[in-house]
């Protein structure tokens, strides 16, 4: 079986640990708006644009875009402070995955619903600045974030792959998978290590699930 030219990793949960941070981050700066969400309804939007999550849960009416917007500030800053606090650590085998991946003569791109500010704070927390990977695409990038697939083209744009039947889509939610899924890429994997367990990210589509990315390039080793 033909291999990938073109592997796309989430972020948060999937390449990057996840450590609370993010729900963390969204609990507080919703609650100082006035708006309580539980962690149950969080999990609903995990894998979503962090602007469009925080919308939808700022009731409609005229001063909703106004509210929303403030909220996002806030979950921003809360967001931050967490990762300055607590740090940010790459999924264990990530970074083995994309050299080993690259050296095969695969592009790696990462997407997230983080937007291009936040994304480039966690970029440089963990020392991905260069040579990493191939293409990084974030939430503001485009007009719509997961389950819409443009996430997953717009990477593909960014490294000239033309065939989504020779793309892989990776993430730890089903968002994530949904989206690879609209996009009707040729490998459409879960991984275990990030906000969804197994029994969620088998109920919607997919090709594979794994531990973790570390397990990734085995999939193609006789490729």
């Amino acid at each position: 079986m033909e291999g990938p030219e073109l592997v796309i990793f989430d972020m948060a949960g999937t390449t990057v640990e996840d450590l609370g941070q993010v729900p963390d981050a969204f609990t507080a700066s919703l609650a100082e708006h006035g708006v309580h969400v539980t962690r149950e309804q969080l999990n609903g939007v995990r894998g979503a644009s962090k602007r469009q999550a925080v919308l939808h849960f700022i009731p409609a009416g005229p001063e909703q875009a106004r509210r929303a917007e403030a909220a996002y500030t806030s979950f921003r800053t809360h967001l931050s402070r967490r990762f300055q606090s607590e740090g940010v650590r790459p999924v264990p085998g990530a970074v083995l995955a994309f050299r080993s991946l690259r050296e095969r003569g695969v592009r790696v791109a990462l997407n997230t619903g983080f937007d291009r500010e936040t994304t480039g704070q966690l970029i440089g927390a963990l020392g991905w600045a260069e040579g990493i990977v191939d293409a990084i695409v974030c939430g503001d990038d485009v007009a719509e974030g997961r389950p819409a697939p443009y996430l997953i083209f717009r990477a593909m744009e960014a490294t000239s792959a033309s065939s989504v039947h020779r793309v892989a889509n990776v993430g730890d939610t089903i968002l994530d998978l949904r989206a690879g899924y609209n996009a009707g890429v040729r490998w459409n994997v879960g991984v275990l290590t990030g906000a969804h367990h197994r029994q969620l990210l088998e109920s919607v589509p997919h090709t594979h699930l794994l531990p973790s990315v570390a397990e990734l390039p085995g999939l193609w080793a006789a490729a």
